[in-house]
């Protein structure tokens, strides 16, 4: 009997302050646990979007082409003509991007145009292609139509004439038409370009296709594609 008093005595129930403790705690972790969980989704979704973001600025041009794409006749030898350069107007694609426009290459008043640019760090490549030939990098020079800051950046609201050359203009010959007044770019001259035509034989002519792509620092690649009418003229308006 002693024993049984003893052992009801000794039993106790669980007590109002431990059943807020144990409560406190099972909140405490389910909080903690809680934000762990949205913690993590909030970074994933951002990092998501920046994945979402990078993808669409690498799948759209930073530059668009306006206006018409001029390409100019030039006289190799004094019956191959081809084209010597192509001008066209690129402005920001999109408000608040700035691209980098600085030219290797400027154009002078003596020897071979166009003349390079010591020291010139240049982001934007630009190449060129038809069915006889790729030249993966060609000059090219720039000039600032219209209201500009005076910088080598094109900004919302620039208008930027690139000019890509694809043989050396003789500037001793007063006009590109007459026989010689362009000369093959294989980088033997004292002056001119390099990377440019350097075989008679594959320079383009009549009702050939081209393509130019400009290669920016940011964006895609922007291409430009013209065919050549059937009869070359001094200066060809290709839309």
């Amino acid at each position: 009997m002693k024993s049984q008093a003893a052992q009801e005595n000794a039993q106790r129930g669980i007590t109002g302050l431990e059943t807020a403790i144990v409560l406190i705690a099972f909140v405490v972790v389910s909080s903690v646990f809680a934000f762990t969980v949205l913690t993590t989704g909030i970074f994933s979704s951002e990092r998501s979007k920046q994945t979402v973001f990078a993808g669409l600025d690498e799948v759209r041009s930073s530059l668009h082409p306006k206006g018409s794409v001029i390409a100019y006749k030039g006289a190799l030898d004094g019956s191959t003509d081809t084209i010597y350069k192509v001008s066209f107007v690129v402005s920001s694609a999109v408000d608040g991007d700035q691209i980098d426009l600085t030219p290797p290459y400027d154009v002078g008043s003596d020897g071979d145009d166009p003349d390079i640019v010591s020291g010139a760090r240049t982001k934007t490549v630009i190449s060129y292609s038809d069915s006889d030939q790729f030249l993966s990098d060609l000059p090219w020079t720039v000039s600032w139509p219209g209201a500009d800051n005076g910088d080598n950046v094109l900004d919302s609201g620039e208008a930027a004439e690139i000019t890509v050359w694809m043989a050396d203009r003789v500037t001793g010959v007063s006009s590109a038409s007459d026989a010689g007044g362009i000369a093959l770019m294989d980088g033997t001259a004292t002056d001119g370009g390099t990377g440019g035509f350097a075989d008679t034989s594959t320079v383009p002519g009549v009702d050939e296709t081209w393509t130019i792509e400009v290669k920016s620092d940011r964006g895609a690649t922007l291409s430009i594609e013209r065919t050549l009418p059937s009869a070359l003229k001094a200066i060809m308006d290709l839309r």
